[in-house]
């Protein structure tokens, strides 16, 4: 830009030099940056912190589903049920004492320190304890609630009832009375058992044997949330379970191989009563089913080899391979069913058609499941006979 004069450069001097920011200026300029950025760094980690706060606290919930007890934490609870009970202060200490002392001293189970302890105190306890030692499956049933011991044990303070449902229920797992120990430990709250983990252990274990799939995968899965307060012989069975059960599917060959397990074990306790018969009668309506899908996939494929196998002779071999295939003793398996039906006649049944009938149900199955089912009907002939 030109001038024409001095004086019009010094005017513009005078302006540029108005609008210059000077030192303070810029000064404070840069103060206000600052500060600026200090508020967006402080809003930004404050809303990091609460963000890393609120995840944790979920992650710390999740985790503490349920929590082990020491020994001092279950001898208050121990204390707090006596009380309830009305038991004197110096009857409590005593008691109190016993029960840490099994399990500090002589490292007793904290369940069965727990009932050794209440039972000379609670009436109803010792009485149910008793009723064990005469028989377990007969000790469940106080539990059932059209008995008169039943209002006697839910009016137990609320620890020493889950407790003592806890302890009963082991010993009928233990003992592979898995319908009984169902009832019992059902409704166990695991955080007010003093052995949590006995808890999720024992009832998931119940639930497997009994392919209750979706609730032994709850509480297993709910045990494993706190592998560091779990036996390691808990943790390593439930992992086990767990995976055993998960690729379980309805009607599939391993559940009817489960299932004839189950009715197995039944008969090994002794046990002929309907629900044996409901299980027997559930394991012939899904090895038809089974056997009809089998026989329904082979005639298909015939028909598709028969059908691009050319013309003339081929097509006229047809129906009588189809006619065989489904043969033995009838073509829809209706005879071969009614004969199984039957536990006796099963085992009267002259060894030659018995051969036959367990031939055509162990057809084109795999070796393991074919040996298991040949096993199972084997049993329940020897046991018609």
């Amino acid at each position: 830009m030109g001038y024409t004069n001095a004086s019009q450069r010094a005017l513009h001097q005078t302006a540029s030099a108005q609008h210059r920011p000077s030192a303070v200026e810029v000064s404070e300029s840069n103060h206000h940056a600052v500060y600026r950025w200090l508020i967006a760094f402080f809003v930004w980690g404050s809303m990091a912190i609460f963000a890393s706060m609120v995840i944790g606290a979920d992650a710390l919930e999740r985790r503490a589903s349920w929590q082990a007890y020491n020994v001092d934490e279950m001898s208050q609870m121990l204390r707090s049920s006596l009380d309830e009970l009305g038991v004197v202060p110096d009857r409590m200490d005593q008691a109190s004492d016993e029960f840490v002392s099994a399990i500090e001293k002589n490292d007793a189970d904290s369940l069965d320190a727990f009932v050794a302890v209440i039972r000379g105190i609670a009436p109803t306890v010792e009485n149910l304890v008793s009723s064990t030692q005469r028989s377990l499956a007969a000790a469940s049933a106080s539990i059932d609630p059209n008995t008169t011991t039943y209002g006697e044990i839910e009016s137990l303070p609320k620890t020493m009832r889950m407790s003592v449902r806890t302890w009963l229920g082991r010993e009928l797992v233990r003992n592979r009375l898995y319908d009984e120990a169902l009832p019992v430990i059902a409704e166990v709250d695991p955080t007010e058992s003093i052995d949590p983990a006995a808890v999720l252990f024992y009832r998931g274990a119940c639930y497997h044997a009994l392919l209750m799939k979706k609730e032994a995968l709850a509480d297993l899965r709910r045990l494993l949330e706190n592998e560091d307060d779990c036996p390691i012989r808990f943790s390593r069975t439930a992992t086990m379970m767990v995976s055993d059960i998960k690729p379980l599917k309805e009607d599939s060959l391993d559940e009817i191989s489960r299932i004839m397990t189950d009715v197995t074990r039944r008969l090994d306790l002794g046990r002929s009563d309907e629900q044996v018969e409901k299980r027997e009668q559930e394991i012939i309506d899904k090895l038809t089913k089974l056997i009809e899908k089998i026989e329904e996939q082979q005639q298909q494929q015939q028909q598709q080899q028969q059908s691009s196998g050319g013309q003339g002779g081929q097509g006229g071999q047809g129906a009588p391979m189809a006619d065989s295939q489904a043969g033995g003793a009838s073509g829809n398996g209706d005879v071969d069913r009614k004969k199984i039906k039957d536990r006796d006649g099963w085992g009267n049944l002259p060894p030659a058609e018995r051969n036959e009938a367990l031939q055509q149900i162990s057809r084109d199955l795999p070796t393991h499941y074919r040996e298991a089912i040949e096993a199972y009907f084997r049993k329940l002939a020897t046991e018609g006979q």
